[in-house]
């Protein structure tokens, strides 16, 4: 490796790093999104096997479903009902929100809000889950 191109790579590592840690308290991403569920056997179904995610465990034990490095939890019996108004808004980046949209509608699931152009930037949509979450999903345009 060139000594320009090590510089470069140390530099990118460095502001890497930086970035990871911009937050005053540490906060690096999300980590788990946990969602209120009616029906825990249902809603395993839903996002096991229509959405295809693949399941997150915590030593032997699913725990959920893994977003990239968050892992979302279903919560039955939970304090809180679903609800198709978000609280907490949960939105997943997606590659292309477009594409996004027509896969879930072939999967028979409902679109709450169509993708639509948001900040001149970003795709954004929304879905509810079996549950009647609703769960938003984004991608840059």
């Amino acid at each position: 490796m060139s000594p320009t191109r090590g510089r470069l790579a140390l530099r990118i590592e460095q502001v890497h790093h930086h970035n990871m840690s911009a937050s005053p308290l540490g906060f690096l991403r999300t980590k788990v999104i946990a969602l209120s569920v009616r029906d825990l056997d249902r809603a395993n179904k839903f996002y096991g096997e229509t959405l295809g995610l693949p399941p997150a465990y915590e030593g032997k034990q699913q725990v959920g479903y893994l977003l990239d490095q968050a892992i979302l939890m279903l919560k039955a019996n939970s304090d809180v009902p679903p609800t198709a108004t978000p609280n907490p808004r949960v939105t997943i980046e997606t590659e292309d929100a477009r594409e996004t949209e027509k896969g879930l509608r072939a999967r028979d699931i409902e679109i709450s809000d169509p993708v639509q152009v948001y900040d001149e930037v970003h795709y954004v949509g929304s879905f509810l889950d079996s549950e009647g979450n609703k769960i938003w999903f984004c991608s840059f345009v």
